[in-house]
This record gives structure tokens, C-alpha cells and sequence, in this order.
């Protein structure tokens, strides 16, 4: 029998909102008192801790708000599949890298995109679904040193990532010491494919010509990396579909391009993918495939009579 998929989004979104309260919980009781106990109860996104003394005192009370999405129907779930829904803010909470993970499995998009520390939760919340947990290696700046990659990206696959986006030592690349460069990407993509992971390198466009991006590129596919990638998101500038255009060209139909930074519509994503993006890094990823963003109808002149439909 097919499970009903409303039923199973209902159940998910009931797990995902009792893995919060469990957060809550934990992250609470530094803050209980000696022989004193917490109680949590959520319901309808929101979550209320209220802690006793001994006697049963209240002692501490509190309120949680649990974001939630429900309410907009997704117009391109196939565009979803090529998005990685990105959250790398260093300022993240467990309860926003949980409720985007939510997201992902609700929205059946290709992957979260985290930081290193929150791979372990989001390979929990993610378990059984098709979302895969992509984490990034050296970020943002590539400026660590390959061994330091390497070892990076075995510890995030042992704790539970699938995807490994990694950023090149830019500095090496514009000294042209591209032995370096080579060695920083085949140490990550050594360590990765021997646990069949892909790994996708970023090698931060806006801050390269584009001799420089083409060798970049050229790098990537001879060490043997599954995609190129135009940006971490905290240079300068982001995406380009002259970037992702010339990305494509340089690797060829058999490696990927991942278009990240900046893009935040539909029309956004789009463009990239006409461009020859295969996939996409996004924080907005939600907001993309609810489709092509409205556009405002003009303002009828002031003289014009009113209708009446």
C-alpha cells in the first residue's frame, strides 16, 4: 500500500518538532536547580519548558516559537531536487539547522548544506529520507592547509555528511603554485570518494579572472572532484551566469556546476540552469520553487474611471 503523503508530512513535521523539544530540554537543564525537574510540551510550533525545585516550585518558565512554512504550496518540486538548502551563518541555532532540515525532507530538496558541526544532527533528523547532508571543508576562506582538508573531510564522513564541498587555496592559485592547489583538491576528493561521497569545489569566482577560474576548473576535473562550484556566499559577489557559463564550458557535459551565492528567485535559479548549473546553493531555496515571482500589475493613470470588475 502507498502511504498517504499528507500523513507522512504530518508525521515528520510531529518528529521534527519532538527532536526540538528534546533540543530544548537538553539545552536546558544547566539552568535546573539542584533535585529539581523541567517539563516540555509542544504544540502548534510552540514549545513551553517550566522547571520545579524539590517542592514543586516553580522556579523558571519559558516559551519557545518554532518556525514553521506551512501554508505555501511549492509550484517546481523537480527544481527542488537540484537545490542544496543552505544554511551557514555562524550564528545558526540547532533549532534553525533542525527546522531546515525539516524543510528539506518536506520539500524533497537534494541536500542541507551546513557547517561541519551540525553534520552529526542533521545526518539524525535526515535518516531515511532521499536529502542528502552536505557539509563544507575549509570554509570559507581555502586558506587551511591540505592536510588540515583532509582530515576535516574524514571527520565530517564519519559523522554522517554525504557531500563535501570544499574551497580551494585561492592565494595558491593566483601564485600560479598550482601543485598546491592540486594537492588540496585531491586530498579531500581521495577522502571522500573512498566512502562514495561526491565532493563539489568552490573556487570562489568573483575574486578570479577568468584564466584563473578556467584553470581552477581544470583542476577540479583532473583530481577528480564530481562538480565545480562558483562561490562560498561570503566574498564579495556571488553566482554569475557568466561565471557558471564559463564553468560549464571549461569541465563539459560530465562533471557538474553548482551555481551559490545570491541566488534567491526563481528567475534567479532558472538563469542559472539555462547557464549549465546542475545544481544550486541557496538559503532561499523554499522561496525559489514556489515559481516565477509576481510581478506587479502598472498603476492605472489617475484619470482612468474606476471598473467594476
Amino acid at each position: 500500500m502507498v502511504p498517504d503523503i499528507k500523513v507522512v508530512e504530518q508525521l515528520v513535521e510531529i518528529i521534527t518538532h519532538e527532536v526540538l523539544a528534546a533540543m530544548f530540554e537538553k539545552q536546558e537543564k544547566a539552568n535546573v536547580p539542584e533535585g529539581g525537574y523541567c517539563k516540555f510540551t509542544c504544540a502548534e510550533s510552540q514549545c513551553v519548558r517550566t522547571c520545579f525545585d524539590r517542592a514543586g516550585n516553580v522556579v523558571n518558565a519559558g516559551a519557545e516559537r518554532l518556525s514553521s512554512t506551512i501554508g505555501v504550496i511549492p509550484q517546481d518540486l523537480d527544481l527542488a531536487k537540484m537545490i542544496d538548502h543552505t544554511l551557514l551563518k555562524p550564528d545558526a541555532t540547532q533549532e534553525q539547522i533542525a527546522q531546515l532540515c525539516f524543510e528539506a525532507r518536506k520539500y524533497g530538496f537534494a541536500s542541507v548544506c551546513i557547517n561541519p558541526t551540525w553534520v552529526e544532527l542533521c545526518a539524525k533528523l535526515l535518516e531515511g529520507s532521499p536529502v542528502k547532508v552536505c557539509t563544507v571543508i575549509g570554509f570559507p576562506l581555502g586558506a587551511t592547509s591540505a592536510e588540515v582538508k583532509a582530515f576535516e573531510t574524514k571527520v565530517a564522513l564519519d559523522h554522517g555528511a554525504t557531500e563535501i564541498d570544499m574551497v580551494i587555496n585561492v592565494g595558491a592559485l593566483k601564485a600560479r603554485d598550482l601543485e598546491l592547489v592540486a594537492k588540496d583538491i585531491r586530498g579531500v576528493v581521495t577522502a571522500a570518494h573512498a566512502r562514495k561521497s561526491i565532493v563539489k569545489v568552490i573556487i570562489e569566482a568573483i575574486l578570479l579572472t577568468d584564466e584563473e577560474k578556467t584553470i581552477a576548473c581544470l583542476l577540479a576535473k583532473e583530481a577528480g572532484a564530481d562538480y565545480v562550484k562558483t562561490s562560498t556566499g561570503f566574498a564579495s559577489g556571488g553566482a554569475t551566469v557568466h561565471d557558471v557559463a564559463l564553468m560549464r564550458r571549461v569541465v563539459g557535459p560530465e562533471m557538474g556546476v553548482k551555481a551559490a551565492g545570491g541566488v534567491r528567485t526563481y528567475e534567479d535559479a532558472e538563469n542559472m540552469i539555462k547557464a549549465g548549473a546542475t545544481r544550486i546553493g541557496a538559503s532561499a531555496g523554499v522561496k525559489i520553487i514556489q515559481g516565477p515571482t509576481a510581478v506587479a500589475a502598472p498603476a492605472m493613470p489617475a484619470s482612468a474611471p474606476a471598473k467594476n470588475y
